[in-house]
This record gives C-alpha cells, sequence and structure tokens, in this order.
C-alpha cells in the first residue's frame, strides 16, 4: 500500500550499509561501509541504492517518491558529521558524486567533483583556504565536469576557451593562470551553457545533487551500457548505485 512504499528505504550512510549489501549499494558502495564500519578514515557520505536506480528507469526524469526527502536527511547528517553546510557562506561543504554499479562499465558516469560550488561558495573556499587561484580552478573544473556529464556539453568546448587564454598570455600550463583569467574563463563557461543548454548552470547546491544523481541513473540506461550488458549478459535490472561523499582537501597548493 501506500505507506509502504513511502517507507522503502533508498538511502544508506556509509556506517549504516555493510560487505554484504553488494547488490544495493554497489562494489564502492559497498566497499566505502566495509571501511567506514572498520574504524578507516573514510571522508562520510551515503549511498543510495540500485533500487532507486531501478525505480528511476522505469519513471524516467523523475526520483522516485520519498528519495529526495531521503537524500535531505542523509546530507544532514552528513554536514553534521563534518561541521559543514552545502551551500554555506563561511564553510560549505563539497561534494563528490559517482556512479557504484555491481560491475563497472564503459560508457557510464564517472565521477563529479567539488559539487555545492557556485558564484557564492567559491568566494567562501577562498577565503577558508587563503588560496583565489585554487578555490577558482576547483570552480572552473567543477563547471567543466558537470556540464560534460550532467549537461552533456561538450568537453572540448571549454578546453578551447582555456587554450584561448594559455595562448594570449603566452602560458604553458592550466595552473598559470591568474584569478583575474580565471574569473573570464569561468564567465566564458557559464556563456557556453547558456547557450548549449537554453538555461543557467544551476547554482543551487541542491539542484545541482539532484541533477547529478539522476544524471548516474540516466547513464545507466544510455546506449553505450545497454549494449555493453547485452554482448556480457549482464542483467539490465541491476541498477547502478550512487555514491555521495564529502570533499576533503589534503594538499592545497598547486
Amino acid at each position: 500500500g501506500g505507506s509502504e512504499m513511502r517507507s522503502r528505504k533508498y538511502v544508506y550512510l556509509f556506517d549504516e550499509g555493510s560487505a554484504e549489501m553488494r547488490g544495493r549499494l554497489g562494489g564502492k558502495g559497498a566497499g566505502l561501509a566495509e571501511m567506514t564500519n572498520l574504524g578507516l578514515p573514510v571522508p562520510p557520505g551515503f549511498t543510495i541504492t540500485t533500487e532507486a536506480c531501478n525505480e528511476y528507469s522505469v519513471v524516467k526524469k523523475e526520483l522516485p517518491a520519498g528519495l529526495e526527502e531521503q537524500i535531505q536527511d542523509a546530507l544532514q547528517s552528513l554536514e553534521k558529521k563534518v561541521g559543514k553546510t552545502l551551500g554555506d557562506m563561511k564553510n560549505p561543504l563539497l561534494l563528490s558524486v559517482r556512479s557504484g554499479a555491481k560491475i563497472s562499465m564503459p560508457g557510464m558516469m564517472d565521477t563529479v567533483l567539488n559539487l555545492g560550488l557556485n558564484d557564492k561558495t567559491v568566494q567562501a573556499l577562498a577565503a577558508a583556504t587563503g588560496n583565489e587561484r585554487f578555490a577558482l580552478d576547483c570552480y572552473r573544473r567543477f563547471i567543466q565536469m558537470f556540464s560534460d556529464i550532467v549537461l552533456h556539453v561538450e568537453f572540448n568546448k571549454f578546453e578551447e576557451v582555456l587554450e584561448k587564454y594559455q595562448g594570449r598570455y603566452r602560458l604553458q600550463y592550466d595552473h598559470e593562470l591568474q584569478p583575474e583569467h580565471l574569473k573570464k574563463v569561468i564567465e566564458e563557461y557559464k556563456e557556453i551553457i547558456t547557450e548549449r543548454t537554453r538555461s543557467e548552470f544551476p547554482q543551487e547546491p541542491m539542484d545541482q545533487l539532484k541533477k547529478a544523481v539522476m544524471a548516474v541513473f540516466e547513464s545507466w540506461n544510455n546506449p553505450r551500457a545497454k549494449v555493453y550488458r547485452k554482448v556480457n549478459k549482464i542483467p539490465d535490472d541491476l541498477g547502478t548505485a550512487v555514491n555521495v561523499q564529502a570533499m576533503v582537501f589534503g594538499n592545497m597548493g598547486d
């Protein structure tokens, strides 16, 4: 009945999972749960189950009922653990989002890093790290990665912008771009996105997260992944899990 649908558990914090739950949490999610339970220093996070993916595959374009609330709850636990908040102006939490099927396969969505950065939180990251160049470069990379994987804007469009600035200022490497260059690069990236997708780059972190989760589910159903499963006799209803994890910056240098 209705109450049964509402109470289905789609989201497990790493410390709620276990190695035996491979089918539900995927290989990576089960591994992260196991390491967390062994007390290894794993940045905290949560896994959205393969079942959520399978339900998404049926309905398409909409997350299964109750999933969004469960993501919000898991996110709050995560924020408490790390003492940072998604979208915060002082100490923003940044997330990585990864797909995690039981069997890894080509064509599946790869990783999105630094999710939670936007025009405001990039300034908070700059202040927190004392390194504006680092913060802007993280933002640039996030926009490029998110746009490629989630919004399906061709990667090379962004590479062309980078090359243009490197050529203009006779720079050999990405890391030589200064904050004032990176700000211009970011502006041009956003223009490309608006032109290609007819909408602005999403600034709201929760919106970014939702879109990234849907992109993982979509990648399970993309033609490449489907063909691979057919050839290798992998069932379509295994589904992929999604692992959402707190980003930790070990090294703030180049």
